[in-house]
C-alpha cells in the first residue's frame, strides 16, 4: 500500500480499489507500521483514494471532531456520463434502504432520511466528463447518488444507471485537507484516468 506520510499520530494512504476501508487497509497499515490504526472515514469498497487513519486514540479523537465540524476537506474526482452545468452546489435528501444496499433521493423528511450537500466544477466535457468535487456531507454513496439523479451516472457504476464497459465507479478520494498540530496539511494524488488534470 503507497503510504503519502506517517508520523506517531497519523497515516495517510492510498487506498486500492477493491480493499474495505474499515478491515482491509487498517490490517495493511498495521503490518508496514505496527502499532494501532483507527478508522476515521470510508471509501466504499470499489473505490479508491486517499485516506487518513489514526495511530492513537488521542489522534483518532481530534481527528473525528475535525470530520464532525466539516473542517477536514475532502475533494474528489469522477468520470461522469454527459456534460453537467460547468459547476454545481447541490443538496439532496438521501434514503438509504439497507436491504438492497442502494441510496435513493427523496423530496421529503422521513425517519432515516439524511440531508447531503456538495459542490463540483467540471474539468472537461464531453460524452464522459471529468468532475471535481466537494463533500459537504459524508453520506452512503452520495456522490453517486446526486449525479446519477440528474442524469449524469458515474461512468463504471452500474449500480446507479452505467452502462459502460468499466466494472466499477470511476470515482477517486483526490485530496484531504486538515489541521495537524495547527499546520494545514494537503495531500494529493490521481488515478491513471484523471492524471492529465491539474488540482
Amino acid at each position: 500500500m503507497e503510504i503519502l506520510f506517517s508520523d506517531n499520530e497519523i497515516a495517510v494512504c492510498v487506498k486500492s480499489v477493491g480493499l474495505d476501508a474499515e478491515h482491509d487497509v487498517p490490517q495493511q497499515l498495521m503490518e508496514q507500521l505496527g502499532g494501532d490504526i483507527f478508522t476515521l472515514h470510508r471509501l466504499d469498497r470499489n473505490v479508491g483514494g486517499i485516506m487518513v487513519y489514526a495511530r492513537t486514540k488521542a489522534a483518532a479523537a481530534r481527528l473525528s471532531k475535525e470530520i464532525q465540524e466539516n473542517r477536514m476537506v475532502k475533494e474528489y474526482v469522477a468520470m461522469v456520463h454527459g456534460t453537467p452545468p460547468e459547476v454545481g452546489d447541490w443538496e439532496d435528501l438521501l434514503f438509504k434502504d439497507s436491504r438492497k444496499n442502494k441510496v435513493f433521493v427523496v423530496n421529503r423528511k422521513r425517519t432515516g432520511v439524511k440531508a447531503a450537500r456538495l459542490e463540483y466544477k467540471r474539468l472537461t466535457a464531453g460524452e464522459q466528463s471529468l468532475v471535481l468535487i466537494r463533500l459537504h456531507t459524508g453520506r452512503s454513496h452520495q456522490i453517486r447518488v446526486q449525479f446519477s439523479s440528474r442524469g449524469y451516472p458515474l461512468v463504471g457504476d452500474h449500480k446507479y444507471g452505467s452502462r459502460a464497459k468499466e466494472t466499477e465507479p470511476m470515482l477517486f478520494s483526490c485530496r484531504i485537507t486538515f489541521d495537524h498540530h495547527g499546520k494545514k496539511c494537503a495531500f494529493s494524488a490521481l488515478p491513471n484516468w484523471a492524471e492529465n488534470i491539474d488540482l
